[in-house]
């Protein structure tokens, strides 16, 4: 799934190439891809027709567009889902679910989602003109409203694991599997180190970390490991090029040479250097 870096890298291309530009038509070709939208696929067309574009926003993995008389188009992508410029007279993509069509005749914008995880909505904005739906996710490290002593407070008071607080949303926005483990192995903390036990300073540790992490990822237009994640334009990020930890099972930590280990974690996968991140003794899942 598309993490922080990712999603800012489409939010970016969205600014660039529908801000300020009038939504002509919207075609719903799957309805699955508006099923958080209460009104069904016509209202969702009708709510959007007609509507200019004025600026693209971020909270987490989720973007919004808002448009007119406080409303949004809220997107989020999901496991798959790409919002694409589509150039007119091109073939479209097979997993086409969502097409707009613009006033100034340009190209277009498509809502691409293989998988159908991702969906789109049009929703109210609420307080800190946030989309309604959205209110509930934490800012994330690199926004300027981020407090680090907020959240050091926030975290200790969770009692789980420290990567299980990183993927809890309503704590820190935007991170995921592949950058916390990368923070947490810049920090040498255990993805299993319980929260409470945190110092201050491991816990200021632990957010440097997150922060060099998801620039350095920014810079590289984030991760891609298969055509899933592309920008607007369908293009990859090459962030996996420089991956210390996630992934690279038996390869010789960076730091020290010890051989990545790899534990599942929640249907998933934690990477780790048992000797730069050594287990606690008490562990939290």
């Amino acid at each position: 799934m598309p993490e922080l870096p990712e999603v800012e890298v489409v939010r970016g291309d969205l600014q660039r190439f529908v801000v300020g530009r009038t939504i002509r038509d919207v075609h719903v070709l799957h309805p699955r891809a508006v099923r958080r939208h209460a009104g069904g696929p016509a209202d969702f067309a009708a709510a959007l027709s007609g509507g200019r574009l004025t600026e693209a926003n971020r909270r987490g993995k989720y973007l919004w567009l808002p448009f007119s008389d406080n409303l949004a188009l809220l997107a989020h992508l999901g496991m798959s889902g790409q919002l694409r410029a589509w150039p007119l007279g091109q073939p479209a993509a097979p997993h086409l679910r969502v097409r707009f069509t613009f006033g100034d005749g340009g190209p277009e914008l498509h809502f691409v989602d293989q998988r159908t995880f991702g969906g789109l909505s049009v929703t109210r904005l609420g307080a800190g003109a946030i989309p309604e739906p959205i209110t509930h996710i934490a800012q994330d490290p690199l926004d300027p409203a981020f407090d680090p002593a907020t959240f050091r407070r926030a975290l200790r008071r969770r009692r789980t694991g420290i990567k299980r607080a990183l993927l809890d949303q309503s704590l820190v926005s935007g991170v995921g599997n592949i950058y916390a483990d990368e923070a947490l192995w810049r920090s040498e903390l255990h993805y299993a180190r319980p929260t409470e036990t945190l110092t201050r300073a491991q816990v200021d540790r632990l957010v440097a970390a997150l922060r060099i992490v998801l620039v350095a990822a920014l810079a590289e237009r984030g991760t891609s490991f298969d055509s899933l994640y592309v920008d607007v334009n369908g293009m990859s990020g090459h962030f996996d090029r420089s991956l210390q930890v996630y992934g690279q099972a038996g390869r010789p930590c960076a730091r020290c040479g010890t051989p990545i280990a790899r534990d599942r974690f929640m249907n998933r996968s934690s990477y780790y250097c048992p000797r730069c991140q050594r287990r606690p003794r008490r562990a939290r899942w």
